[in-house]
């Protein structure tokens, strides 16, 4: 493990301990409670639910666990705006559209950057060079996903708009068949599916996070579940981090999973697992302000409805 996750696992495991010792007691005999959480076929949570350490430990409690299955982030947070479910983890944008439809929402935690795990491409045989190609393109991409604020901050960074291009928003099944038909000129995609295309294929990258964007992920909370119930969001958090110390360790043993999950080979996985980060860090004050600036970023644009505080939706461990 290197130096530096080492750090962030260290940091995550103070955190996390730090609200463990802030919890509030749970009465015995309570009524069992149920956390309901989405998660898509890739990534952190996704492992959580293999090891079946969550489901031990709510045991002791007499408390439960019931997994949803979501296509991607922005799917996850309508079905908790709508009350279906209490826990999930997307990437950066998809909080920002929730928070702009309500305040149900609210941040756990985040992970440390991933800058490699998302990536703007065009076939390999395609005259198009840069991003400043892509003017009067058609580009697919999942609206409202990461890859939505990775786009639009490409765009910008070569002088262009969305006004510029031709969006297509699809999901990532639906978008592969058109991009290797050739229907598409660009896709902006996330991994697996992007190691996946890279490995069949072998398209151009014409931009990826890097420096344009961090391309965090977050865990998510239903408000009124985590207020209710601080001690599953800390025992849930805590499985968490043994799971993502766990994962960094056995990264062979994860890509096997995720392989099994995804339907992908194994080595397509094992390259997206290794752009993968770990560890759940707190929402200081420089990450809240990264969010802070997709949000101004996506109300310039008018892709959200008016200006909103990221800062708000910050959750904060009842007194």
């Amino acid at each position: 493990m290197s130096t530096t996750r080492r750090s962030l696992l260290l940091q995550a495991g103070l955190s996390m301990a730090a609200l463990s010792l802030a919890g509030i007691g749970r009465a015995r005999g309570a009524a069992p409670r149920t956390i309901r959480i989405g998660y898509q076929r890739y990534g952190t949570l996704i492992i959580l639910k293999h090891t079946g350490t969550l489901e031990v430990e709510l045991a002791k409690t007499g408390d439960r666990v019931a997994w949803s299955e979501f296509p991607a982030g922005p799917q996850m947070l309508q079905a908790m705006g709508a009350g279906a479910i209490d826990f999930g983890i997307t990437g950066d944008a998809p909080p920002i559209f929730a928070q702009a439809a309500s305040n149900r929402i609210v941040y756990i935690a985040a992970e440390p950057k991933a800058p490699y795990g998302e990536a703007i491409i065009v076939p390999k045989t395609s005259t198009i060079k840069d991003v400043a190609g892509l003017r009067g393109k058609t580009v697919a991409l999942n609206r409202a996903s990461n890859v939505h604020w990775l786009l639009l901050a490409a765009l910008s960074k070569a002088g262009l708009t969305m006004a510029d291009i031709k969006p297509v928003f699809l999901t990532p099944g639906s978008a592969r068949p058109a991009f290797d038909s050739g229907r598409l000129d660009a896709w902006a995609i996330w991994d697996p599916y992007l190691s996946s295309v890279q490995t069949a294929s072998d398209p151009r990258v014409i931009a990826s996070a890097g420096d344009l964007v961090g391309n965090r992920q977050f865990f998510l909370a239903d408000r009124h579940f985590a207020d209710a119930n601080p001690d599953l969001i800390r025992l849930l958090m805590a499985q968490v981090n043994r799971s993502d110390a766990w994962s960094e360790a056995h990264k062979d043993q994860v890509s096997q999973y995720l392989a099994s999950d995804t339907g992908l080979p194994v080595p397509v996985v094992r390259k997206a697992v290794d752009r993968l980060t770990f560890g759940a860090l707190p929402l200081t004050p420089d990450v809240v302000a990264e969010q802070q600036a997709i949000a101004d970023a996506f109300l310039a644009q008018h892709l959200i409805p008016g200006r909103l505080t990221v800062q708000d939706a910050v959750w904060k461990l009842p007194a």
